[in-house]
């Protein structure tokens, strides 16, 4: 069972991965992915010094991520550019570790851009964690020290709320307590693990 979970900046994706692995999912994480192929070392590292120069690495050789965020958000074409190197190696890697996946896993695919990269046909089923556009910018600004408008840019950089409804099997509301977002991935797991998937 192939299953793709997404959700914008802050929706609370990587809670929903963590209660999902609890359950007994396979959780490849795309964010983590983007960390190792682009690690010191990598090709994927030195094709991105290569595209925008030393300045994106910190004084030890490692990607400087604040450094290259800054250079790519709200600049489309650069973003694109960055992503065509990251993407293919990610989803290369993410192939082998679900091939090691053992038979029958529910096999969960983390991927923060699920939906801007025309991915979600390639899963059994789509899980959207989903918030308000005020909830994101709240949790943005209150928790990652972000200011209104960088936290409106990463919003504004990613699918609307509603595309991502759009591409939803099943949608999961992060507006109320952890127990509650508890309830709702347990029912979704047992779906997916469950009678449910065949269906």
């Amino acid at each position: 069972m192939r299953v793709g979970l997404t959700g914008g900046v802050a929706a609370g994706k990587s809670t929903v991965s963590t209660l999902l692995a609890e359950l007994g999912a396979v959780v490849i994480d795309a964010d983590v992915l983007a960390r190792e192929v682009v690690a010191p070392g990598t090709s994927g590292l030195g094709e991105v010094v290569e595209a925008f120069g030393e300045r994106v690495l910190t004084v030890s050789g490692e990607l400087d991520r604040p450094a290259l965020g800054a250079l790519v958000f709200g600049d489309e074409a650069k973003r694109r550019t960055l992503e065509a190197i990251v993407h293919p190696r990610v989803r290369a890697r993410a192939a082998e570790l679900e091939a090691a996946a053992p038979p029958g896993a529910v096999v969960v695919h983390d991927i923060p851009l699920l939906v801007e990269t025309g991915q979600a046909d390639a899963f059994d089923a789509v899980i959207v964690v989903d918030v308000p556009v005020e909830t994101q910018l709240d949790r943005l600004v209150r928790l990652r020290g972000l200011t209104p408008d960088e936290a409106r840019a990463r919003i504004a950089a990613q699918a609307t709320r509603e595309q991502r409804r759009a591409a939803a099997t099943y949608v999961i509301d992060n507006t109320g307590t952890l127990e509650d977002l508890r309830h709702q991935v347990t029912e979704v797991f047992e779906l997916l693990s469950g009678s449910g998937a065949d269906s």
